[in-house]
């Protein structure tokens, strides 16, 4: 299918939104992106709305590196709360990727259809956090569908409704040094794929298509490409921590690769070129996993 070039989806799309860094060093985070050559925006604390009007700390805060199509965000605990413990059981298995959140159009719909399919889920949630933009304090809103804890034992996974698309993507953060424009991808290493894609194929009510890297689930932006272990590994090369499913890549568009190049070999970071594509270890602070960079998507090793 062709992709949308939509920043947010209409009708029934649905897009790879956004990936999510689980960090232990919220400034050791920080500073690996920066080394990297994104442009992280500044750091700022979940809040929910209650009934009688106050807001909640929600348990985790954030940072983000936003993209003409997609972002990702680095994640820490701010509270002791259901989400910010979940943020803890997952540290304990590695740092490094264990959130993907898609993106469509009225989250509520989708929330009503997992349900009555039987999968079990958490409350529909209204989640919001300050933003600073360039005329003063703003607010960014989103009304989340997330299912219950261990449902997709690779992380978490939810959908969402952006409610303040000027306030997520202000232009000012979609620059950045290394020249990242999109996100693209997910790759997931997982220990059964025809299990794992009939999962992700039931959340996302898309079908799944085999790929030469195993079985895929492709969006209206984006897709979720699953792997073996060994799959994974020849794939992007970058070790695998004990015990799948593992988060472990996620592609990457770039304006130019040679630049790109340029910018991780001045910072010191490790990277391998092949066939079109730059895969580069996450560096320290960012866990465990890797990038692949491309100026076009065809040469994501998994899309070959």
């Amino acid at each position: 299918m062709e992709e949308s070039a939509r920043q947010l989806p209409v009708g029934e799309q649905i897009f790879l939104d956004h990936v999510g860094h689980f960090a232990a060093d919220r400034d050791a985070a920080i500073a690996a992106l920066a080394r990297a050559g994104f442009a992280p925006t500044p750091p700022s604390v979940q809040v929910n709305p209650t009934p009688d009007g106050s807001l909640a700390p929600a348990g985790t805060g954030n940072v983000t590196a936003m993209f003409s199509r997609g972002y990702m965000e680095v994640l820490f605990k701010t509270a002791d709360t259901p989400l910010g413990r979940q943020l803890d059981s997952a540290l304990a298995r590695h740092v490094g990727v264990h959130l993907i959140a898609f993106s469509v159009a009225d989250a509520a719909k989708h929330y009503g259809r997992l349900a009555a399919s039987g999968m079990p889920m958490q409350p529909l949630v209204s989640m919001q956090r300050p933003v600073e933009t360039a005329d003063g304090p703003g607010i960014a809103a989103f009304t989340v569908a997330r299912l219950s804890p261990g449902v997709m034992p690779e992380g978490r996974i939810q959908m969402l409704t952006h409610r303040t698309e000027r306030t997520v993507w202000q232009p000012r953060w979609l620059a950045h040094p290394n020249g990242v424009t999109a996100l693209l991808d997910v790759l997931v290493a997982v220990g059964d794929v025809g299990e794992a894609a009939a999962r992700f194929s039931r959340f996302l009510d898309r079908p799944v298509t085999q790929e030469r890297a195993g079985p895929a689930i492709k969006l209206d932006r984006g897709r979720v490409q699953l792997a073996t272990s060994g799959a994974f590994h020849d794939l992007v090369g970058c070790a695998i921590p004990p015990g799948l499913p593992f988060i472990g890549a996620y592609g990457l568009a770039v304006a130019s690769l040679d630049a790109l190049k340029a910018r991780l070999a001045g910072a010191g970071l490790a990277f391998t070129a092949r066939n079109g594509s730059v895969v580069a270890p996450f560096p320290e602070g960012l866990g465990q996993g890797a990038w692949v960079f491309v100026e076009d998507a065809s040469r994501l090793p998994w899309r070959r």
